[in-house]
């Protein structure tokens, strides 16, 4: 059986750079452009030239991509001609080999955003698309708002869809701008259009995720003939974010009926990369990757229940829909005090202790997590201290340092601008190999600010561990959070840290105190002695 085509549009650097709070340079496009380029995507979306500096800067100087580069911009507006339109002109000199124009295909836009008539629209449509066609470009229709334009007036919002369609327009999308339109609206919709004479290989679908549809509405569109899906890299975009690609990208590979009737241009190669793709975004916006995340969170793969582990020690498929490397995760057994043995041995294993059955080590390790999560660890996110204390219990935890002293202290003074700032240090002692070695270290970010004392405690602890240096000097602190577990004056705080190597191995420790620098100061602890095991470190 020939599969069919089905073509995948990126907007990460246009609609997905509406996202409150992200603001991409130059530089960073160019980043997403490339792991963009890699994973096999078909068209990016740059964003819109002239419409403010780094969209100007970027196309200024393009990446070089296999996918093809694609500038956005409106239709020419009303009283102007399309060769006289400097907006449109803006778009077209941008030197990509298609545009992306957005028109209105809703008559209530079209008369109260506007405030000119039907008529008119469809004119300015039919002019922008029939001028992009006679410069040799491949022309897109963005067009906007159709799908609750079709629910008010069906008549016109395919009348629009015709005039650029008429004019020589490559593909029409249809746009739920909104997010509101369900996955059986899309269907039956999307049914009409091609029933009006629009063939479904000319038409793509653009969703937005105001019910959490957008993926449905995007599957449902292509089973209805789409055969082009808009999307953005984690779903990124207004108010409840774009389709996400993510998702999209790995059902459309490897779930059926999508899998055996259509191809992409993502190879298997390339979609091992998705999870890398994924993070490196996430890296770039600073942000937290999103544990429960479809095939490429941390969760995806997670299996926190006896029997479930139990179960998957013996078949994966019992309680994994796909093979988590395909995508480029991997499995996680967690532990916690809701599990048995049969998770302590798939997790050990994992970690390359071999344990067997009736080790009376194992009940002790599942009792003692059971105690000290009733005293506020969580061991189910914080893997590398849960690896530690089975170590511990199984005598096979080296002793590669001790911590004999440590303290933090944190100063307010004035500068010389004579404004109060904060300086904190830290005093870390440790004895390694009969040596002893005294760190002192302050907290200051690139700016010069105070990072705070976890930062400089952590500085201190890392500066020099004598042989074990080089093997912690490519650690780095991402993530940290706080969370207070009992309230009142005995109030308990847990932290959780999550480090990363240079290798982009990365992993959580936890530490409970009633205070915060202790506890803190543990899960740091922690996060080194991890790193040293897994390279292999001799004490």
């Amino acid at each position: 059986m020939v599969k069919e085509r089905l073509y995948l549009f990126d907007t990460t650097l246009r609609d997905g750079a509406q996202t409150q709070g992200v603001q991409f340079s130059s530089d960073e496009k160019h980043q997403i452009a490339a792991v963009l380029d890699s994973l096999g995507v078909d068209y990016i979306e740059g964003g819109w030239p002239g419409a403010n500096p780094t969209d100007t800067v970027f196309f200024a100087d393009p990446p070089a991509t296999r996918a093809t580069l694609t500038a956005f911009g409106m239709t020419k507006r009303t009283g102007r001609s399309a060769e006289n339109d400097d907006v449109l002109a803006a778009v077209m000199n941008a030197g990509t080999s298609a545009v992306c124009l957005v028109g209105k295909a809703h008559d209530y836009h079209v008369t109260r955003a506007l405030g000119i008539t039907l008529d008119e629209n469809t004119d300015n449509i039919r002019a922008s698309f029939a001028h992009v066609a006679a410069q040799g470009c491949e022309g897109l229709f963005d067009a906007e708002h159709f799908f609750d334009g079709y629910k008010a007036n069906p008549d016109y919002a395919i009348t629009t869809l015709h005039a650029a369609f008429d004019a020589g327009a490559r593909w029409i999308v249809l746009c739920d701008t909104n997010g509101g339109t369900l996955p059986h609206e899309i269907s039956a919709i999307v049914t009409a259009v091609i029933a009006s004479g629009i063939p479904g290989d000319r038409l793509a679908i653009h969703a937005h995720n105001d019910t959490e549809n957008a993926v449905a509405n995007s599957l449902a569109a292509v089973l209805a003939g789409v055969r082009q899906i808009q999307g953005t890299l984690n779903g990124l975009g207004e108010r409840c974010g774009n389709a996400n690609l993510t998702t999209l990208i790995p059902t459309l590979l490897l779930k059926e009926p999508f899998a055996s009737r259509f191809e992409t241009g993502v190879t298997p190669d390339a979609l091992r990369g998705l999870r890398r793709a994924s993070r490196l975004l996430d890296d770039i916006l600073n942000r937290v990757p999103a544990k429960q995340a479809p095939y490429v969170g941390a969760s995806a793969f997670a299996h926190k229940s006896g029997l479930h582990a139990s179960a998957i020690a013996k078949d994966p498929g019992t309680y994994e829909h796909i093979d988590p490397a395909a995508v480029g995760n991997a499995r996680i057994v967690p532990m916690s005090n809701q599990a048995g043995q049969s998770n302590l041995r798939a997790r050990l294993a994992e970690a390359g202790i071999i344990v067997e059955p009736g080790n009376p080590a194992l009940a002790r390790i599942v009792q003692r997590i059971k105690e000290r999560e009733a005293q506020g660890y969580a061991y189910d996110t914080a893997q590398a201290s849960f690896e530690l204390l089975a170590r511990q219990e199984l005598g096979l935890l080296p002793a590669f340092f001790e911590v004999k002293r440590y303290r933090v202290t944190v100063e307010r003074r004035k500068n010389k601008r004579n404004r109060m700032v904060s300086l904190s240090e830290a005093v870390v002692v440790t004895k390694v190999q009969g040596q002893k070695f005294l760190n002192v270290s302050e907290s200051l970010g690139p700016d010069g600010s105070d990072q705070g004392p976890v930062n400089a405690l952590s500085r201190a602890l890392a500066k020099d561990l004598g042989p074990y240096q080089a093997m912690i000097d490519d650690i780095e602190l991402v993530d940290f959070k706080v969370r207070i577990t009992n309230g009142g004056t005995e109030a308990v705080t847990r932290v959780i840290i999550d480090s990363e190597d240079g290798a982009g191995n990365r992993w959580s420790t936890v530490g409970v105190s009633a205070n915060i620098v202790d506890a803190s100061f543990d899960a740091l602890v922690d996060a080194i002695n991890w790193k040293l095991i897994r390279d292999g470190a001799e004490a």
